[in-house]
């Protein structure tokens, strides 16, 4: 099974209507099944998402306050995988207050 504690990650592909960016950092905490993070940077101040880790699906929940002061939140299912030089990637659906979408993260 894949660990995310510890992982920093960033997001290498948005979604039209999403706002992480490559510039939005992740911080991974795992404890078991049990994973959360903290994000911020681009239009997010803060970010906090607590999930859990099973047979290389991430599902989790979320909440963010932007730039322009909206906290909005949703959940994710993702996939999890490691490429061939050993960094981690999540590929997440969302679906959030402002739709659906996908984004594509990379371990820095």
């Amino acid at each position: 099974m894949i660990n995310l504690h510890g992982a920093l990650m960033n997001v290498t592909e948005t979604a039209t209507n999403g706002v992480v960016n490559q510039d939005t950092i992740f911080t991974f905490v795992q404890k078991n099944e049990i994973v959360s993070a903290r994000y911020e940077g681009g239009r997010v101040i803060k970010g906090f998402l607590a999930g859990r880790l099973v047979n290389n699906t991430l599902t989790f929940k979320y909440a963010q306050e932007h730039d322009d002061g909206h906290v909005t939140g949703g959940e994710s299912i993702c996939s999890v995988s490691v490429d061939s030089i050993g960094k981690r990637h999540l590929i997440e659906n969302f679906t959030w207050d402002q739709g659906q979408g996908k984004n594509v993260f990379q371990e820095l």
